[in-house]
């Protein structure tokens, strides 16, 4: 029976770890559909597989890291022959998301998102702060087999961060949150819920494809979605508004025309970052708020049940009534 028992739990681990290279090796497919070329070396702006591993583990564990390995090892092998140098690129992309992991726990990080401290921590202790291992390793690594310049050595490990600091943020919310969304009971959020979607879709192709700079006009729409839908509204939303701002980067159209590659990487960074920043911490913000409000509202409503029941015991009248004693006065008349 012990046997039985350990041979199933050696399955299920082996399948969730197949589970997230295959995750990580499709997020990595759908991540290099927008791939650019800085100085000899192939970075995206928004590397999803990043955000996914890092989701993987808060959500399975600790015990998955070699998925995300063996998923890198996939991607790898996709982009051209795993060399020397891929052996470290793999070592840089599976020890990011799992230090980023450990210090999340270590800030005791809640994958509810409903604090503002755990908006905080994943932005800087899940994001930006881990994604410098990455970035170094694979710049580093680049820069010593002369695949990249000394000149563009700067230029490729920031975009090489951005991206991967990018990955956590946008990716990693949204799968946290798919768990756990409900859909809208009634009619009018159903409603609203349409119209906000309409109003992204509309609002960041109007953004990102007009050559005028109106690029703050996605604001609005991310927090009309944080205030009403939390980040069960944001994330989607901000997923939005990456993916069609890298699309128009890359192919330098609407705000990005007049600008050069690393210009529009710049700019398109700083929109992505702000975004993010905006939609995430509002987001947890509000949630936070609404659970204080509900905590107050359920002790509020737990001291009226006590203060009802303790008037009703007052209230009550007692059956039989007691006795009365005797009067003195009336035992002397006898």
């Amino acid at each position: 029976m012990m046997r039985t028992e350990g041979f199933r739990r050696l399955c299920l681990a082996v399948l969730r770890i197949l589970a997230v290279a295959g995750a990580y090796y499709l997020g990595g497919r759908i991540g290099l559909l927008q791939q650019v070329v800085i100085e000899g070396a192939v970075v995206t702006p928004l590397w999803p597989p990043t955000g996914i591993a890092l989701a993987c583990l808060l959500r399975l564990g600790l015990g998955v890291w070699p998925g995300i390995a063996l998923g890198t090892y996939l991607v790898i092998q996709t982009i051209g022959p795993f060399e020397a140098v891929g052996v470290g690129i793999l070592a840089g992309n599976t020890l990011a998301p799992v230090c980023a992991c450990l210090l999340l726990r270590l800030v005791g990080f809640r994958i509810g998102l409903d604090r503002l401290r755990d908006g905080l921590a994943l932005i800087f202790l899940g994001g930006l702060a881990p994604m410098l291992i990455s970035a170094t390793v694979g710049a580093g690594l680049l820069r010593s087999t002369g695949s990249v310049p000394a000149s563009g050595f700067w230029t490729t490990w920031w975009t090489w961060w951005a991206g991967d600091a990018m990955g956590v943020l946008v990716v990693t919310p949204l799968l946290l949150v798919l768990s756990r969304a409900r859909m809208p009971r009634d009619t009018y959020r159903w409603a609203e819920a349409c119209a906000l979607a309409v109003s992204a879709v509309a609002v960041t192709l109007l953004a990102t494809r007009s050559e005028l700079a109106l690029l703050f006009l996605v604001f609005p729409v991310l927090i009309w979605a944080a205030l009403r839908f939390q980040l069960a509204g944001s994330a989607p939303c901000m997923l939005l508004v990456s993916v069609l701002a890298n699309a128009a980067a890359i192919d330098l159209i609407g705000p990005f025309s007049r600008h050069t590659l690393t210009e529009s990487m710049v700019n398109l960074q700083a929109l992505n970052g702000s975004a993010a920043l905006t939609s995430l911490l509002l987001s947890a913000l509000v949630t936070e708020h609404i659970n204080i409000r509900m905590r107050i509202e359920q002790a509020c409503q737990d001291l009226a049940e006590v203060v009802d029941q303790l008037t009703s015991a007052r209230a009550t009248p007692r059956w039989p009534p007691p006795e009365l004693p005797p009067r003195t006065g009336d035992a002397d008349d006898r």
